[in-house]
C-alpha cells in the first residue's frame, strides 16, 4: 500500500491578511492563500481530507502519520518558496533577467503550417514572423516561445530536419534582437541547434521523455527546461488520459518527471513545470486542472501555464473558432495569475499584458490600503 499526501490551497486572498486570518504567498508570486486542504491518498483513492488555516499548519502536519510527515513538511515549505529570477545569457553579451515574483508573459510564435490557431501565418514569410515577434516583445512579452511542430490532437509528426529549418532561422533573428527565447520542441537535435543559435529555454511537451538523449542534452547545456504533463508517449501525447483525480495524478506525474530530470543531472533550479492544459484531458478535467493550479506550488518549481485559445474555450462558448477565443484566453490567464503562475504562454500578448498590469495594480499595497478593508 502506497500512501501520498498533498497540501492544496483552497481559499485565496489579495494580501497577507484575509477575512480568514493569515495568508501565505504562493511560490514567491503575487498570489496569497489562507486556507488549505490536507489530502491523503492510498493507491489513487482519497482516504481523508482535512481543512486548516495558515496559522494552523504546524498542528495539522504534526497530526499526520510519520511516513507522510516529511513529504508534507517539504510541500508546505515549497508552497512558500521564493524562486530566483531566470538568468538568460545573451549571445551579444550580458544577461536577460526574468523575475518571477510577478506573472510573466511568453508570446507564442508558431512556425508551422498546421497549428490549431495560426498555422501557416508566419511560416512562409520570415519578415512577417519576426515583425510579429517584435510586436509581442514591444507589448510586454518577457520571452518568445518558438515552435516548429504542431502538437494539437491528430497532428502529424515532423522530421527533425524540417523542424530545424523552420525554427533556427527565427531563433537567430530574435537572438540578434536581444530577445529571451524558448524553443518548443521534443527533439534533442532541434534543442541543440536552437540553443547554438541563441535560444535560452527548452520547452518540451513530452517532459524530456520523447527521446532519451534530451535529458543528457538539457543537463549538459545547463539551461532552464519546461517539463509539461502529457499522458501519452511516442507520437501521440494525447492518448492514455485516464485519471483517478486529474489534479493529484498530474501532480504525482510531474513530481516523478522532475525527479527523473534531476537524477539525470538537470539542476533543480532550472526546472519549470507545466500541468499540460488541453493535453489528453476532457473539458471537465481541464477545468479541474485550472481550478487546482495552486497545488503545483507544492512541487517547489516555477509554474509555466499555457491555456491560450485551447479547445476548452470553444467548448464553453458555442464552438468559437480558435481566433475568436480572446475573451476566454484572457480569463484563463487571469485564473493562472490568481493561482500564482509564474509564466503564462499566450497568443494575444498585448491584451494579456494589459490584463496582467491591471490585476497587478489591484494587489499593489502602494495603490490600495488593504488595512482599511473589512
Amino acid at each position: 500500500m502506497t500512501r501520498t499526501v498533498y497540501i492544496r490551497p483552497i481559499a485565496f486572498a489579495d494580501s497577507p491578511q484575509s477575512e480568514e486570518g493569515e495568508a501565505i504567498r504562493l511560490g514567491g508570486s503575487m498570489a496569497w492563500a489562507s486556507r488549505f486542504a490536507l489530502i491523503v491518498r492510498e493507491n489513487g483513492r482519497v482516504l481523508s481530507r482535512a481543512r486548516f488555516g495558515a496559522e494552523q499548519a504546524a498542528a495539522a502536519l504534526a497530526g499526520l502519520p510519520a511516513e507522510l510527515g516529511a513529504s508534507a513538511e517539504l510541500q508546505w515549505a515549497n508552497l512558500r518558496k521564493v524562486h530566483a529570477p531566470l538568468q538568460l545569457p545573451l549571445k551579444s553579451g550580458g544577461v536577460r533577467t526574468i523575475r518571477l515574483e510577478q506573472p510573466q508573459i511568453a508570446g507564442i510564435l508558431n512556425m508551422t503550417p498546421d497549428s490549431f490557431s495560426d498555422g501557416g501565418a508566419f511560416l512562409d514569410d520570415a519578415q512577417v514572423a519576426s515583425g510579429h515577434a517584435a510586436a509581442m516583445l514591444e507589448a510586454g512579452a518577457a520571452m518568445v516561445d518558438i515552435g516548429g511542430e504542431s502538437t494539437r490532437p491528430g497532428a502529424g509528426a515532423v522530421w527533425e530536419g524540417d523542424e530545424i529549418r523552420r525554427v533556427v532561422p527565427m531563433v537567430e533573428r530574435l537572438a540578434a534582437m536581444g530577445a529571451a527565447i524558448s524553443v518548443d520542441t521534443r527533439r534533442p537535435a532541434v534543442m541543440e541547434a536552437s540553443l547554438k543559435a541563441g535560444a535560452h529555454i527548452i520547452n518540451d511537451v513530452s517532459a524530456l521523455r520523447y527521446d532519451p538523449r534530451s535529458l543528457e542534452l538539457a543537463a549538459a547545456w545547463g539551461v532552464p527546461v519546461v517539463l509539461m504533463h502529457a499522458p501519452g508517449d511516442g507520437e501521440d501525447l494525447h492518448s492514455n488520459g485516464d485519471y483517478d483525480d486529474v489534479v493529484l495524478d498530474v501532480f504525482d506525474w510531474l513530481a516523478a518527471c522532475r525527479d527523473r530530470a534531476v537524477a539525470a543531472g538537470v539542476a533543480p533550479e532550472n526546472i519549470l513545470l507545466d500541468p499540460g492544459v488541453g493535453f489528453g484531458k476532457t473539458l471537465a478535467e481541464n477545468l479541474a486542472l485550472m481550478n487546482g493550479l495552486a497545488l503545483f506550488h507544492a512541487l517547489g518549481q516555477p509554474l509555466f501555464v499555457g491555456a491560450s485559445r485551447k479547445r476548452m474555450i470553444g467548448a464553453l462558448s458555442n464552438e468559437a473558432a480558435a481566433h475568436q477565443r480572446l475573451g476566454g484566453s484572457v480569463t484563463l490567464a487571469l485564473k493562472a495569475m490568481e493561482a500564482g503562475s509564474h509564466v503564462i504562454r499566450v497568443h494575444d500578448v498585448a491584451e494579456t499584458v494589459q490584463a496582467a498590469r491591471v490585476w497587478r495594480g489591484l494587489r499593489d499595497a502602494a495603490l490600495t490600503d488593504f488595512a482599511q478593508l473589512p
